[in-house]
C-alpha cells in the first residue's frame, strides 16, 4: 500500500489526539458548514420571481393557476391571491400563452366596451355603456394613486331634457381603499374629487361623494370635503400662531410666552354680476340735435257738450292762435364698469388673538408696543372687528418642575441599566475568558501528561551512591560537554538530547569501589543504539519524546 503523505498523516494523527469537546465541537462546526452551505445553494437555486398579473379577479386567477399548472410552470400567489409570480425569465412567455387563451378575460371596463358595440345597439344601452367605460377609466386612473390600492367609481348621470327648470346636476360617488402604510390626507381627497369632476360634464366637486374602505366619508355630496371649512379654519389659526409665536420667542424666550388664536372663516360661496354708470365731469356731448315748431292761425270751434241725443250742440265760434314746441336730443359719454365675481368659500370674518406672557420675563417690556407688534404679526383688522389683547400673568411652573424631576429619574434609569449592562458585559466576558483559560490549562495539562506518559524509557538511571571519583568526573566532563545530538531520525530534523543526570547527587561519603567496572562511555553507546533502533521503527514517535526532554531540559 502506498504511503500516506506526510501532511495527511500529521493531520490525522493531530484529530486522533483531540479530546472528547474538541471532537463534539468539530462535528458541531461541519455540520453547521454543510448545512449552510447546503441552505445556501438552495437559496441560490431558486429562480428569481416576477409579477405575472396583479390586481386580478378570482376567476382570472383561478384560470391563469391551472394554465401555469397545465404547463409546469412554478408560480406563487401574493397579495391575498390577486397577484400571479412567476420566475423572471418565462414572465413574457406566460404573458403570451395566457392572452392566447384570453385571459385575463375579467374586465372593470374601460372604452374597451365600447368596442364590442353592434350598430342595432339601442340608445339606452348606447348611454349605459359609455357611463360604465368612463366609470372604469377613472377609476383606472385613482388606482395610478399610489396611496390608492383599488378605487371604485359610479356616475349618476341624468338624462337631457328641453325642460330648463327640471334639469339636475350629475353627480358622482367614489370607493378608494388606501395602500397599507400609505397616508391619505386633505390634498389627496381633494385631487381624487377633482380628478372626477373635471371629467364628467356638469359635474361640481361638491357633488363628488368619497368613501374609504374604512367606512368613513371624506367628501359629502352639497358638503364638499367633509371638516373642510374647519380644516381651513384650522389651517390659518396654527399659520398665524405660529408666527406670533416665532416673534415672541424671540422677544421674550422660549417658554415664556403662549399664543392663542381663533378665526371665522365664510363658508357661502357665491358670485357677483355689478355694473356702474358715471357721468363724466366736464365731457362733451357725443351727438346733439335741435327741433322747432311753431304754428299760428284760427282755431276750430269749441266742442260744445252733450244733448239728449248724445250729440254734441256747440257753444260758439272759436278765436285766432298760436303753437310752438322745441325738441332737443343730446347723447352724452357716459363710463360703463361691469364686474362679475366669483366669491369662494373660506374668506375670514373675523379673529381675535390673545398672548400671555410669563410675567419673570417680562420685565422691562412695553405691553403697548408688544400689542401693536402682535396686532401686525396677526394682520388684525380693527374695521373689520379683529380683536387682540396681551396680558402679562404669572406662569405655573409645576409642569415644568414635574417634566425635569421625571427627566432626571429617567436618565438615572437610563444610566443604571447601562451600568447594569456594561457589567453584565463584562461579568459574561470574565466568566467567558475565565473559562478559556481553564480550559486551555486542562488541556496543555493533559497533553503534558499524556507526552510524560509516552516517554521513551532509556534505561535505568545511574543508582544514586553508586558513583566512583572517577565515574563522577567522567560524569561531569559529560555535563561540561553539552547536549549531544541524535543524528538522522528517520526522515525527520534531527533532535537533541538533553544531559543525562543522575537522580540525586554523589555524596562526599560515596565508596569510589560503588563504580569499579563502570564503564560511562559504553553505557552510552548501549542508550544511542536503543535510541537508534526505536527512532527506524517509530521516527515521529521519538521525535515527540525528543522535544519534550528538551522543553523539561530547558526549564530544569
Amino acid at each position: 500500500m502506498a504511503q500516506v503523505p506526510a501532511p495527511l498523516a500529521r493531520l490525522g494523527q493531530r484529530i486522533r489526539e483531540f479530546t472528547l469537546a474538541q471532537r463534539t465541537i468539530a462535528i458541531i462546526g461541519i455540520a453547521v458548514l454543510v448545512l449552510g452551505g447546503f441552505a445556501l445553494s438552495t437559496a441560490m437555486s431558486q429562480p428569481r420571481m416576477a409579477p405575472l398579473y396583479s390586481g386580478l379577479d378570482p376567476a382570472d386567477a383561478s384560470a391563469i393557476v391551472e394554465q401555469l399548472r397545465a404547463e409546469g410552470v412554478p408560480y406563487e400567489l401574493t397579495a391575498g391571491g390577486t397577484s400571479v409570480m412567476v420566475p423572471e425569465a418565462q414572465v413574457y412567455d406566460a404573458r403570451l400563452n395566457a392572452a392566447a387563451d384570453g385571459l385575463p378575460n375579467a374586465t372593470r371596463g374601460g372604452y374597451s366596451l365600447l368596442d364590442d358595440m353592434g350598430v342595432t345597439s339601442s340608445e339606452f344601452q348606447q348611454s349605459i355603456t359609455y357611463k360604465r367605460a368612463l366609470e372604469g377609466e377613472l377609476a383606472g386612473t385613482i388606482e395610478a394613486i399610489d396611496a390608492v390600492e383599488q378605487a371604485s367609481v359610479t356616475l349618476a348621470i341624468p338624462e337631457e331634457t328641453v325642460f330648463v327648470d327640471s334639469q339636475q346636476d350629475p353627480t358622482a360617488s367614489i370607493f378608494v381603499q388606501q395602500a397599507p402604510g400609505a397616508s391619505f390626507g386633505e390634498d389627496q381627497i381633494q385631487s381624487v374629487v377633482h380628478l372626477v369632476a373635471s371629467a364628467v360634464d356638469g359635474l361640481k366637486p361638491e357633488n363628488v361623494s368619497l368613501v374609504d374602505a374604512e367606512g368613513q366619508l371624506l367628501s359629502a355630496v352639497g358638503v364638499g370635503a367633509v371638516g373642510g371649512g374647519s380644516q381651513q379654519a384650522s389651517d390659518y389659526e396654527e399659520r398665524v400662531g405660529t408666527a406670533v409665536q416665532t416673534m415672541l420667542d424671540r422677544v421674550v424666550g422660549r417658554g415664556n410666552a403662549t399664543v392663542a388664536v381663533a378665526a371665522e372663516l365664510s363658508m357661502e360661496s357665491a358670485e357677483r354680476l355689478e355694473e356702474v354708470f358715471e357721468e363724466p365731469d366736464e365731457a362733451p356731448a357725443l351727438s346733439e340735435s335741435t327741433s322747432t315748431e311753431e304754428y299760428t292761425g284760427t282755431g276750430g270751434g269749441n266742442a260744445g257738450v252733450l244733448g239728449p241725443d248724445n250729440i254734441a250742440v256747440p257753444e260758439g265760434q272759436g278765436g285766432e292762435g298760436t303753437y310752438s314746441a322745441e325738441q332737443t336730443d343730446r347723447s352724452n359719454a357716459v363710463n360703463k364698469v361691469t364686474e362679475n365675481r366669483s366669491i369662494p368659500a373660506g374668506e375670514l370674518t373675523t379673529q381675535s388673538v390673545s398672548v400671555a406672557v410669563d410675567q419673570a420675563a417680562a420685565a422691562g417690556l412695553n405691553v403697548a408696543d408688544l400689542t401693536t407688534m402682535v396686532s401686525d404679526a396677526a394682520g388684525i383688522d380693527e374695521d373689520r372687528g379683529d380683536q387682540v389683547s396681551v396680558a402679562v400673568v404669572p406662569f405655573s411652573t409645576a409642569e415644568a418642575d414635574a417634566a425635569a424631576e421625571a427627566l432626571a429619574e429617567a436618565a438615572a434609569a437610563e444610566e443604571a441599566e447601562r451600568r447594569a449592562a456594561w457589567l453584565q458585559t463584562m461579568a459574561i466576558g470574565g466568566a467567558a475568558v475565565l473559562l478559556l483559560l481553564v480550559a486551555l490549562t486542562i488541556i496543555l495539562f493533559l497533553r503534558r501528561g499524556r507526552r510524560s506518559r509516552e516517554l521513551v524509557d532509556l534505561g535505568e538511571p545511574f543508582p544514586a551512591g553508586e558513583l566512583t571519583a572517577g565515574g563522577m568526573a567522567a560524569l561531569e566532563a559529560t555535563d561540561d560537554a553539552g547536549e549531544r545530538v541524535l543524528e538522522s531520525v528517520g526522515d525527520y530534523a534531527t533532535a537533541t538530547i538533553p544531559r543525562v543526570r543522575a537522580t540525586a547527587p554523589a555524596s562526599a561519603a560515596t565508596p569510589a569501589s560503588a563504580l569499579d567496572g563502570w564503564d560511562p562511555n559504553e553505557q552510552a553507546r548501549s542508550k544511542r543504539a536503543e535510541l537508534n533502533a526505536l527512532a527506524s521503527q517509530d521516527p515521529q514517535r521519538v521525535a515527540e519524546h525528543l522535544r519534550s526532554l528538551m522543553e523539561e531540559g530547558s526549564r530544569v
